[in-house]
């Protein structure tokens, strides 16, 4: 098969069946043999009602119903699982993403060999409320990620089959899956300008807590990427380091007090001394962030449970 089209969605019954006529159009256009897998994500209107009349006129629509909203990245998860085709494309499901820009990013990842491919709406039909903490969202992911992406959360790219089956979406990391794939030694990473679409039906399902939730995830992601496989290197070396600073500071003033004693000098109680509690604290904190790191490892070594999300029912997809 060469494509699996991944369409996460929430309350999108409108758009959905324009939006399957319309990939059909291009992939019988391109020759391209293709499955299109909606992921259902807890929807309270008529989406999965209006999902399951398509998968039972068309084979090639897969669907998966979770029986609560679980959040973009579960659906994305879930539907990287099942995708099969050479080249698993993304895209939303409200139709601010056009599927004529699928042969194209085929083309790309097919012959010119990346390992993804992010689309870039240079051109956004969005109100500047969201355009410009957007575009300094994008500064500091490319600042942190050092991949030169215009676009991280642009829901259109493209992918190889292998990058799928090796990046672990979760919580809402769907922003930065390309920092992910690059974790995961996929570093051919593309870019493609793709045309950006006003909306037709309803409104956005993401919120304004997203500008706050989206650099949090970034500084974890960041974190996680350098530090998951050793935090030992992390916390041990800073706890290390405190202590060290904490203990000599001590060490000397007490060496200060035993001197002046010795040559009978008039000589302040050491816990008269700011610097004792500085010290104190200093090894007390690096004591902890210590035992942080080396709890951490263990945790690090012993954690194979995977997340489990409630799928409700499948429909065109082995069970």
């Amino acid at each position: 098969m060469d494509v699996s089209v991944v369409i996460p969605l929430f309350n999108e019954d409108e758009s959905l069946p324009e939006l399957q006529s319309w990939i059909s159009k291009v992939m019988e256009k391109n020759n391209l043999s293709y499955e299109v897998i909606f992921v259902d994500d807890g929807s309270t209107d008529d989406s999965w009602k209006v999902v399951s009349d398509l998968a039972n006129k068309d084979h090639r629509v897969k669907a998966i119903h979770f029986r609560r909203n679980h959040g973009k990245s579960a659906g994305l998860n879930v539907g990287f699982a099942a995708a099969e085709g050479d080249v698993v494309i993304t895209m939303d499901a409200d139709l601010q993403d056009s599927p004529d820009e699928i042969p194209e990013l085929f083309r790309m990842i097919k012959e010119d060999n990346f390992d993804l491919v992010s689309g870039w709406k240079k051109v956004r039909h969005d109100p500047i409320s969201k355009t410009i903490p957007t575009k300094f969202y994008n500064w500091a992911t490319r600042k942190m990620s050092k991949i030169d992406l215009h676009d991280f959360n642009c829901g259109l790219k493209a992918y190889k089959n292998e990058v799928v089956k090796n990046v672990d979406v979760h919580g809402e990391m769907h922003r930065y899956i390309p920092f992910l794939a690059k974790n995961a030694g996929f570093k051919k990473i593309g870019e493609k300008v793709v045309v950006h679409q006003a909306r037709k039906f309803g409104h956005t399902k993401f919120g304004l807590i997203r500008f706050v939730n989206g650099p949090l995830d970034l500084l974890t992601l960041a974190f996680v990427s350098k530090f998951s496989k050793r935090p030992m290197h992390f916390f041990g070396l800073y706890g290390t380091l405190m202590f060290i600073i904490g203990f000599f500071s001590a060490l000397y003033l007490g060496i200060n007090k035993l001197v002046s004693l010795h040559y009978k000098q008039e000589a302040s109680l050491v816990t008269d001394n700011p610097l004792f509690y500085i010290s104190l604290i200093a090894m007390v904190l690096g004591t902890q962030l210590f035992l942080a790191g080396f709890l951490a490892e263990i945790v690090t070594r012993n954690s194979s449970k995977k997340i489990v999300y409630t799928v409700d029912e499948r429909l065109n997809l082995p069970d």
